[in-house]
């Protein structure tokens, strides 16, 4: 083979190689481009997209007319999330360097370990909330020194336990003979939070510095950490901790952080700190506080449990009390997800994919803001005049309720707290121990004895039931005797001569003590207890917000109180809300409807109406025009009567009935007052109750001043839309 051949086959070979070489590439970048294209794209994603939750806004709350009572502010916040962790990342190096940030610019963040920051260390165990003890005692359990130390305590000191021993199932070895081991575990399982206390823990070996070594040791702080570092650390670890116990592992370190913050994480490159889009309540208002409630963090697993089929996770915010809670399947929107790119210095560069979030829906509730707002101040105005005297600190309850449909137009209670700042750090400690229980609503919670506000009742009683007839009179000598126990058994009426011969209407303007007597005597406690029921006393009115059932009379063994139950005296407890939610029932015909502030459930954008407050009746009674127009008249005669001096300033015709309600011989009685207005064709119905204002004529003036304002509106209550109206 000459030279040239040779050099050819050369060329010939290296062709072939490349040829070869290209070959194979082409078919390796098919096979990554086409037949393995998803796998690897797939991967590719894995490796620089994490998937972020996008939170749905919470949905606004509006009054009648559309105006806003609570909405939504955008905020930041600083979530440490132990996933985002590398290998070589050490976990409590890095939240070390986090609280320090914070602590270096002033940034507050959450630590609810029951441990004082600083030295000497203390137990803060007695001002945990319930949720928040049951979390420290799940933690405890699961610390095998800490759970060791009180399972020997509770062997020496079975009492410490507060919850019955359960019966032992058949077979089973009695507690009694069980090893002390398992009599330990078994007391300690028994321990609620209940029992939870700082001198027990204590007592028990668990003293702080103790806790504090025990959980060094179990999270592995360095020993370098100083005991201050150590404590700050331990904090967040303790929330983590009780994460994972759920299964759970980011942890929301500081709320409503400013934008300076966020970029010195930003630069500092924080390892497991992530900045999260969130929001918070806004409360418009400071009135209305008992109806609206306030939102809160899931913090027991019995709640998350509950919470997590309807798309919550476990830092969500979620309807705590009032209407928050009673609305929070509206409130709530749907949250979206997205897919965000970062390069190796976690900058973003990318979204990949993204669902979009749906916010909560708008609840329109029945309550008027204005209104509310105008009957809170009445009320405070009348106790703040009864106080006066020095004597008592007093409390009242107001309701006002549309006749026909049971809407809550006014639902105030007195003393009262703000919404936006009551459950911050001091503020809530004064709040919550106020003795006057601000916190407490005395207008749906609050039960007090309706005395004779109740006499318009027993009169249509009386007379549905055939006890009465609207042509008799009963004539009252001044004093009524039990028939057969004339002696020991008897009731004064409060006009020690006697009123003469009356009739139901007569009785009802004079409130005659011995007319309800005898009436109470014919019809007994049975009777009675029917009528009561369909009126709605006795039993909780719907009212989606807490309530009291009431109370309702009844005889002790061998006794007979209708007598005494039928003017509102014995043991019977309404709310001022039952007592409004009757009344409108009373001169409704008998429509007793069911009370409640759902006006309506709109779609965010107000463009569909999700659901409606239920306005037909529970139960009718079927009153005649002639029964309903005596018991109106006796209750106009006590307006035109005795109390026209505060009527005569009334813009509108109304019927009234005052009550005082007996507590103890040694205790000004309870001021209880109902009304109802126009006259002819009523609208509204108003119960008040304020404690110990000696007697219900004293709120008449408030009950005036309350139905000029509803039918005397101000400018500046104008309606936004109409009822249950969209927007275009």
């Amino acid at each position: 083979m000459d030279r040239k051949e040779m050099q050819n086959t050369r060329l010939y070979l290296l062709a072939a190689l490349l040829t070869l070489a290209l070959t194979a590439y082409l078919f390796v970048l098919y096979d990554v481009q086409v037949i393995h294209h998803d796998e690897y794209a797939a991967q590719a994603l894995r490796s620089i997209v994490r998937t972020e939750k996008v939170e749905a806004s919470r949905g606004v709350i509006t009054d009648r007319n559309g105006k806003p009572l609570v909405s939504n502010r955008s905020t930041y916040d600083l979530t440490f999330d132990a996933a985002l962790l590398s290998p070589d990342d050490d976990s409590n190096q890095a939240i070390l360097r986090l609280v320090q940030l914070c602590q270096q610019e002033g940034v507050a963040w959450s630590d609810n370990l029951p441990i004082s920051r600083l030295a000497p260390y203390h137990y803060t165990v007695d001002q945990l909330d319930g949720q928040q003890k049951r979390r420290f005692l799940t933690y405890l359990k699961s610390l095998a020194p800490c759970a060791e130390a009180l399972g020997q305590y509770l062997l020496r000191h079975p009492d410490a336990v507060s919850t019955p021993e359960p019966e032992p199932e058949e077979g089973a070895v009695p507690p009694g003979e069980l090893s002390p081991e398992k009599r330990a575990k078994a007391l300690l399982e028994r321990l609620v939070p209940e029992d939870l206390t700082a001198d027990l823990l204590v007592e028990a070996g668990v003293t702080p510095a103790q806790l504090i070594s025990a959980m060094r040791k179990e999270l592995h702080i360095p020993e370098d950490y100083t005991m201050t570092q150590a404590r700050m650390v331990l904090g967040v670890q303790y929330e983590l901790s009780i994460r994972k116990l759920d299964n759970y592992e980011a942890y929301v370190l500081a709320e409503d952080i400013g934008t300076p913050f966020i970029s010195l994480l930003s630069d500092g490159n924080y390892a497991g700190a992530k900045v999260t889009l969130s929001s918070v309540r806004e409360y418009e208002t400071t009135y209305a506080a008992h109806i609206l409630g306030y939102v809160g963090k899931i913090g027991s697993r019995e709640e998350f449990d509950r919470l997590k089929e309807k798309g919550y996770e476990y830092d969500d915010l979620v309807g705590k009390e009032g209407a928050e809670l009673a609305f929070d399947d509206y409130l709530k929107g749907k949250d979206g997800w997205r897919m965000v790119a970062t390069n190796n210095e976690g900058k973003v560069t990318g979204e990949y994919y993204s669902t979009q979030p749906v916010p909560g829906s708008i609840v329109e509730l029945t309550i008027d803001l204005d209104f509310q707002a105008q009957v809170e101040g009445f009320l405070e105005e009348t106790v703040t005049r009864l106080n006066a005297d020095g004597d008592e600190k007093r409390g009242a309850g107001a309701a006002v309720v549309q006749v026909g449909t049971g809407e809550v137009l006014a639902l105030a209670s007195y003393p009262s707290y703000d919404l936006a700042t009551f459950r911050q750090g001091e503020n809530y400690a004064a709040v919550s121990g106020d003795p006057q229980a601000p916190l407490f609503n005395r207008a749906s919670v609050g039960s007090y004895p309706p005395g004779s506000t109740l006499k318009p009742f027993t009169a249509m009683a009386g007379l549905l039931s055939g006890n009465t007839t609207l042509t008799e009179k009963i004539r009252d000598t001044g004093i009524w005797r039990y028939p057969g126990d004339e002696t020991n058994s008897y009731s004064k009426c409060w006009k020690t001569s006697g009123h003469g011969s009356l009739n139901v209407t007569g009785a009802i303007t004079n409130s005659c003590n011995y007319f309800f007597s005898e009436l109470g005597y014919r019809m007994g406690m049975e009777t009675l207890r029917e009528y009561l029921v369909q009126f709605g006393l006795g039993e909780k009115t719907g009212i989606e917000i807490p309530e009291t059932s009431g109370l309702l009379p009844e005889n002790p063994q061998g006794q007979d109180q209708a007598p005494w139950a039928a003017y509102g005296q014995g043991t019977q407890l309404y709310s001022p809300l039952q007592l409004a939610n009757y009344i409108a029932t009373l001169v409704s015909g008998g429509k007793h409807c069911q009370a409640h502030l759902l006006k309506a459930a709109k779609t965010y954008d107000n463009s569909e109406i999700i659901a409606v407050g239920n306005t037909e009746p529970v139960n009718e009674i079927v009153i005649s025009d002639e029964n309903l127009n005596a018991v109106k008249l006796g209750m106009k005669g006590l307006v035109e009567g005795t109390l026209s001096p505060y009527f005569r300033n009334c813009v509108v015709s109304a019927g009234a009935k005052t009550g005082t309600s007996q507590v103890r011989a040694d205790t000004k009685n309870h001021g209880v007052f109902v009304c109802f207005a126009p006259y002819d064709d009523p609208e509204i119905a108003v119960a008040i109750a304020i404690e110990r204002a000696d007697a219900g004529a004293a709120l008449a003036s408030t009950a005036v001043n309350i139905l000029n304002a509803y039918f005397t509106p101000s400018e500046g209550s104008t309606a936004v839309t109409g009822e249950n109206q969209l927007l275009p």
